[in-house]
Formats: structure tokens, C-alpha cells, sequence
């Protein structure tokens, strides 16, 4: 059965983001593409929440709103930090290059690492410029490559580079991770890797971790799921039992 839902925690829950009405146009007049269609959501604190969805269903556009990577057409979308709500929409530039500096933690299907920098150099881009970070040697461990920190980024595997990438993006201890297809140039075994070491981020760090894929199984490893077509949340599911990324296959 499909749920067409604002599926919400319970009210008594705070939201880390909360839209209302969130939608998004590309491009003007007969060629204007609506990415989003009025999406209400609420994500609380500690949460893993799976965008799941086909291309072009809006979930790297609903993502990078929420990041402070994009801005709606219109809607509201906010974000709370120690009991204080700020405006996403309508923030200024430099208000939203804070607001990713500081609270939030990017991983994208490419790593986006620098070939000639080891693990721990390409980390410590990131932990010279956070607030109070964990150090490059701490957050690399925590993603299973302590052996492999001083290597070269070109020396590492596809999998060992994205979660040298995950390493990076915790480092500075962001209270949201948003994680766009992180498995999608992954094969199978590597990718749950991956997704274990996420998954670890978000267990014992209480990161509030979103990841987008079109891969449907990677859903059962959820708290939450939203499922996304033609720009809306179309249907939302709580997993009473969700599963160890370990045990998952695709």
C-alpha cells in the first residue's frame, strides 16, 4: 500500500530539518523542469533516513537544499542546532557557506580526493579548517583505514577513497551527514563497506545521516524511508526491523 505522506516523527519529536512546501524549478516557461513538487518532511536528531528513488525523482535536488548547496523556488526549509531554527530558504550566501563549513558533511558518488595527497593530508584539509575536529588519525580509523592512512590517495581501492572521503566528511564533526549515491561506482562487496562504515558513523557518533539511492535494498538498512518520484515524497515506511548493512546484497 503507498502512503502518500508528510510521514513525520511524533510532534513531540524536534527536527534537525523540517520543509514545508519545498519545490524547485529549473529553467522558465514550456522547458521549465519542476524538480520538486511541495515536499514536507521532518528528519529528527541521531536519525538514518534513505531518499530512495529513480533518476530524476528529486533527491539530489531535495539533498542540496537541505545542504545549503541550492535554494528553492518555494517552500520553507529549516534546520535546528541546540534549540535554535534557522531559515534555509532565504539565507544569504555567506550564512549558507557557514552553515555547510560547520554543521554539515558531504560524500558524493566521486570522491573528490586530491591523487597526490596521502589519507590523513587530504582529511586535514578539512580538520585546519573545522571549529573542533577529530583528528585525520581518529576519523580514519573509525572508517577501518588506520592501516592505510598514509598512503596515497591514488595507492587506495574505490572503496578504500570513498571512506577516506566518509573520514573526511565526519572529521570535523558535522551534525548532519547527507550522502549522495556513496555506493553508486561501487561494486556489490565494496559498496557495503561503505555503507558499514556509515552506518558506524551514525550508531556511534548519533550523526543524523540521509543517503539517496536508487538501490532498493540499501533501504533496509534505514530507520526511515522516503521513496521519491516526479519531485514528491510519494510513499514513507519506518522499518520496525532494519538490517545490518553487512547482510545486505544487490
Amino acid at each position: 500500500m503507498t502512503t502518500h505522506a508528510t510521514t513525520s516523527p511524533p510532534e513531540a519529536e524536534p527536527c534537525v530539518f523540517r520543509a514545508q512546501g519545498l519545490s524547485k524549478v529549473y529553467g522558465e516557461g514550456p522547458a521549465a523542469v519542476h524538480a520538486l513538487r511541495g515536499v514536507d518532511l521532518c528528519i529528527v536528531p541521531g536519525e538514518f533516513v534513505v531518499l530512495l528513488g529513480a533518476s530524476g525523482s528529486g533527491k539530489s535536488t531535495l539533498l542540496n537544499i537541505l545542504g545549503g548547496l541550492d535554494s528553492a523556488t518555494s517552500g520553507t526549509a529549516q534546520w535546528t542546532h541546540q534549540g535554535r531554527t534557522h531559515e534555509l530558504t532565504g539565507a544569504s550566501d555567506a550564512e549558507l557557506t557557514r552553515y555547510r563549513r560547520e554543521h554539515v558533511g558531504f560524500v558524493f558518488q566521486f570522491y573528490n580526493l586530491i591523487p597526490s595527497l596521502t589519507a590523513r593530508e587530504n582529511v586535514s584539509l578539512v580538520t585546519d579548517l573545522a571549529h573542533e575536529p577529530m583528528t585525520p588519525e581518529v576519523s580514519l580509523a573509525l572508517v577501518g583505514l588506520a592501516d592505510r592512512m598514509d598512503h596515497f590517495a591514488a595507492q587506495l581501492s574505490g572503496g578504500e577513497q570513498q571512506r577516506v572521503a566518509i573520514a573526511r566528511a565526519i572529521a570535523k564533526r558535522p551534525q548532519v551527514l547527507l550522502c549522495d549515491e556513496p555506493t553508486g561506482a561501487l561494486d556489490c562487496a565494496t559498496g557495503i563497506v561503505v555503507l558499514q562504515a556509515i552506518e558506524k558513523v551514525n550508531r556511534e557518533l548519533g550523526t543524523t545521516t540521509l543517503v539517496i539511492t536508487h538501490n532498493a535494498p540499501i533501504a533496509d538498512m534505514a530507520d526511515r524511508v522516503m521513496r521519491m518520484a516526479d519531485g514528491r515524497i510519494v510513499e514513507t515506511r519506518v522499518n520496525a526491523h532494519k538490517v545490518a548493512a553487512a547482510t545486505l546484497h544487490w
